[in-house]
């Protein structure tokens, strides 16, 4: 899927109103370019009459020096595309995803998301967008609401592509296992306003639910939900390491703090975010769900919110690859309605970023425009990571069925690859398909830089010498260079994304030239 990552930070040595908003990572050479711009006064305005309006928390101040305009803001903004003039609330959301946009999106940033819009565009997919905020004072603002102009989508509900937010200061992933089901470990937290043997079981039937009209639909991935209620730090760590959960998702009180925040798991039990992230990259997890108010917040002194504190950036910082949280105090029923869509989409095994978009379009449908419900799910995504949680039918791998010939008469024999290395492995070859590269879901594993993740396979066939069955090993080179060698006459030889007969004896390498060499051989 092509891609587009900016990234926003705040320029120290020229005024604390100046700010630099270059490309990242573009789809094409010429997109990554670069803009100076400053920090207008009637944003900081517009912001602050937001946060009186909306927020649910104690306002955030932007560090701006620009003095403030001194006539109130003029939210004349026409009509909707229904013909309905707004109310006060949504032509204040408007006027901010507006102003947002037209700050963000000016000049060559402009061209590079609509060129990198027209690629993804005639590759009929859509242009996954990435927004990295350096500058902790504009963490807080809701950039999921940025709107070209009055009657279009914000970019976050856009058809043409998908809304995240992610950072650049990044661990790298773990090792992702290959999914066909959602495994949800359920954690309620200490809260004195939920009862969390009711909330549990809504929750679950919620997360377990599948709509009438996809039961027959084959496509449609299976969901597990275990449930803690109020564990230990301890219990919780145990069941994650012990488990295979592909999501974690919490609900139950907690704090913003510097390291990420606090979760209240007991009364008298927490655990910051630090903490979560070990567990949860250790235990090779995709998608960590807050359904708390805080979960997307900064921690804040005097109105200045603290660098990299909030519990959604910590954990992507840790190499979690998926954080979803709320930037603000979001109401039960809204969480419960955006929680059913999403859980919906990721079932229809779509990825993250475009579950989250269908759940902040379905809460749209049912609170309206002028309410910020469908603002408050902030997505993070780690920058190396394809959003995907479960495969698709169409992308998963088909498994080639045992073929073998049975023949009660004949000797058997087997085959293997042999390390030449001192203290090498031997790896016995599958009857049907043998994969062999780099990553962990492959079934000879060659853990070097230079090996592709899928570099090769070794195809066994049956075939007949007149009535005796014979198999005959191939090796297929499906290397990202075409790096499979073999040992001929003349040298060591390219297989180039060939298919050579195999021979007992015969010498292979994989990817560097210089790496080991391996023996296939066939024992009777």
């Amino acid at each position: 899927m092509p891609s587009l990552n900016l990234a926003i930070a705040r320029l120290i040595n020229t005024g604390t109103d100046s700010f630099a908003i270059w490309v990242v990572k573009a789809p094409y050479p010429s997109g990554y370019v670069l803009r100076d711009c400053v920090w207008p006064a009637e944003l900081n305005q517009v912001w602050q009459e937001w946060q009186q309006m909306f927020a649910g928390h104690s306002g955030l101040v932007i560090n701006n020096t620009a003095p403030q305009p001194a006539n109130p803001l003029a939210l004349n903004l026409g009509t909707t595309n229904s013909g309905h003039m707004p109310g006060y609330g949504g032509r204040l959301m408007q006027y901010l995803g507006l102003y947002l946009w037209r700050w963000v999106f000016d000049g060559p940033i402009l061209s590079s998301l609509e060129r990198s819009c027209g690629i993804a565009m005639g590759q009929h997919k859509r242009l996954r967008f990435q927004i990295e905020i350096r500058d902790p004072d504009l963490i807080a603002l809701p950039w999921e609401i940025m709107q070209r102009q009055p009657g279009q989508s914000a970019i976050s509900l856009s058809q043409d592509l998908l809304f995240s937010r992610t950072t650049s200061e990044v661990e790298p992933l773990p090792f992702l296992r290959t999914d066909q089901a959602l495994n949800i470990l359920l954690v309620l937290g200490h809260d004195e306003n939920l009862q969390l043997e009711q909330e549990a079981s809504i929750l679950q039937q919620i997360l377990e639910n599948q709509p009438q009209i996809n039961r027959n639909y084959s496509g449609f991935a299976p969901c597990m939900v275990k449930t803690l209620i109020q564990p230990t730090p301890q219990e919780l760590i145990q069941e994650l390491e012990t488990k295979a959960y592909n999501i974690f998702f919490y609900a139950g009180h907690g704090l913003p703090g510097p390291d990420g925040g606090l979760l209240f798991l007991r009364p008298d039990k927490t655990l910051n975010g630090i903490e979560l992230a070990q567990v949860l990259t250790r235990s090779g997890l995709k998608l960590a769900v807050f359904n708390a108010c805080w979960g997307a917040q900064p921690a804040a002194i005097n109105h200045q919110a603290i660098p990299a504190s909030s519990l959604a950036e910590v954990l992507i910082r840790h190499g979690v690859p998926a954080v979803l949280g709320m930037r603000d105090v979001i109401a039960d029923h809204e969480s419960h309605s955006f929680i059913k869509a999403f859980a919906e989409a990721l079932r229809s095994r779509k990825p993250i970023d475009e579950a989250v978009a269908e759940a902040r379009q379905e809460m749209l449908t049912l609170y309206k425009f002028n309410q910020p419900a469908w603002t408050l799910p902030v997505l993070y995504l780690h920058p190396d990571f394809n959003g995907e949680l479960v495969k698709s039918i169409d992308e998963g791998i088909t498994e080639l069925p045992d073929i073998s010939i049975i023949n009660v008469n004949r000797v058997t024999s087997r085959a293997c690859l042999r390390s030449l290395s001192p203290g090498g492995r031997t790896w016995f070859l599958r009857t049907g398909v043998t994969r062999i590269g780099r990553t962990q879901d492959n079934d000879i594993v060659i853990p070097e830089p230079s090996v592709s993740k899928r570099h090769a396979e070794i195809l066994c066939r049956n075939t007949y010498t007149g009535n005796t069955p014979v198999q005959t090993y191939y090796l297929q080179d499906l290397s990202t260079y075409g790096t499979t060698w073999c040992l001929s006459a003349n040298g060591w030889q390219q297989i180039l994304r060939e298919e050579v007969l195999l021979q007992p004896g015969a010498k292979l390498k994989f990817g560097n030239s210089g790496n080991e060499t391996w023996e296939f051989i066939i024992e009777n």
